[in-house]
Formats: structure tokens, sequence, C-alpha cells
């Protein structure tokens, strides 16, 4: 992913409060040898815990034999985004029709080496871990002691993340009149995005990335 300095990131807290906000991602691997043609991407729930991403698969999925043969893999997840018409990037008399349209968008590539669970009491160990993040509020089985049969048809995987890539396009390359304008139309439009976008935008002022 190409990430110029305008769009890089403030700061860890930044690029996580992100993650924790979206938990859907999509995760990457390409597996080894001839066998495959494309990398297999499987988009997935998940928690990330400190270093760990993890999550789990229904056993049929290829993503399952692609991770066994090269653990190496990335959780991309992406979100918040919303498209900046070209006359929105005009201000103070400047022709609407010269105006460049863009995307805004956050963006954080997770890459590491998987592990998949090599029993049901380490998957339904993934699964506590999960619901105790994604669902605290409501009670719930204890997945092993409910379901075991159940658990035969799930793998859990754990991503040790051992590097990560973050991109915030958000007009970070014009000055803060042209963003301001930009984040004025976002508030008016009010559409899926929009309003997330806009706060994005509102947040990086003034700020520098790293």
């Amino acid at each position: 992913m190409y990430v110029p300095k305008a769009d890089r990131t403030l700061g860890e807290e930044e690029w996580r409060a992100f993650v924790d906000s979206q938990r859907f991602g999509h995760m990457i691997a390409a597996g080894a040898g001839e066998a495959w043609d494309y990398p297999v991407v499987a988009p997935t729930q998940f928690v990330l815990d400190h270093d760990e991403a993890v999550m789990h698969f229904a056993a049929p999925n290829p993503i399952l034999k692609a991770l066994a043969e090269n653990p190496n893999a990335v959780l991309s997840v992406a979100g918040d985004w919303a498209f900046i018409p070209s006359a929105w990037k005009a201000i103070d008399g400047e022709d609407p029709a010269l105006g460049i349209p863009t995307t805004y968008y956050a963006a954080v590539q997770l890459r590491g080496r998987a592990r998949l669970a090599s029993s049901n009491a380490e998957t339904a160990a993934v699964l506590r871990r999960q619901l105790a993040v994604l669902q605290p509020e409501v009670p719930v089985a204890d997945p092993e002691e409910a379901h075991p049969q159940k658990l035969n048809g799930i793998r859990a995987v754990t991503l040790h993340v051992e590097d990560v890539i973050t991109k915030f396009k958000y007009g970070g390359n014009v000055d803060e009149a042209h963003r301001r304008a930009v984040i004025e139309h976002l508030n008016k439009r009010d559409g899926p995005g929009d309003d997330a976008a806009a706060r994005h935008t509102q947040r990086r002022l003034g700020s520098e990335p790293l």
C-alpha cells in the first residue's frame, strides 16, 4: 500500500482506535506451490488484542489450507470512506471544473504469521476472547460446554502481528481551508461514511503525521 507522508498515521492510538471501530476485515493468504493461482481472501470478524488478531473460520474455508502451507498473512481493514466530488475542492472563487475528485478513507494492514488452532479447546478459547470484546454485556453459554460438536466445524486462527501499515487519507495534502470546506460538504450530504470521514478530517487538522 502506497502511503504518502500526508496520509501517515498520527500514531498507534489513532490506528488502533480505527481498527477497534471496525473489527471486520479481509484475511489474505498466498498459500504455497503452484496449486494456488491467486491468494485466498476471506472476509472475517476479528478482535485485535495487543499484538494478536484472533478470528475463526468454517473448517472447509480454503484460507485454512493456505495458511497451513504458508503462515505469512495479511489482515486488511479499510473503512470510513467517502467520495469527494471535484467541485468540493474549489473555494474562494476557484473554478469548480478544475477541482480534482478523490476518496477519503482509512486503511490498516496487519502483517504477521498465523497459527491455526490444533484442538477444539484452542478454538473455544479464541471464541471466548472474541465474545468478551464483541458482546461483553450479553450472557452466553461457554462454547466448549454448550456446543462441543459444532466446534468440529470451525477452526480458530491467531495472527501474530509483526508489522503494521497504516493510511489515513483525509486531505492532508491540502491546506486547512480546503479541508474545512470538505468537512462542511460532508456534513451537509450526510451519506454513508460521510460522518466518519468528516470526523477523521476534523481530528487530523493541525496534526503532523509520523
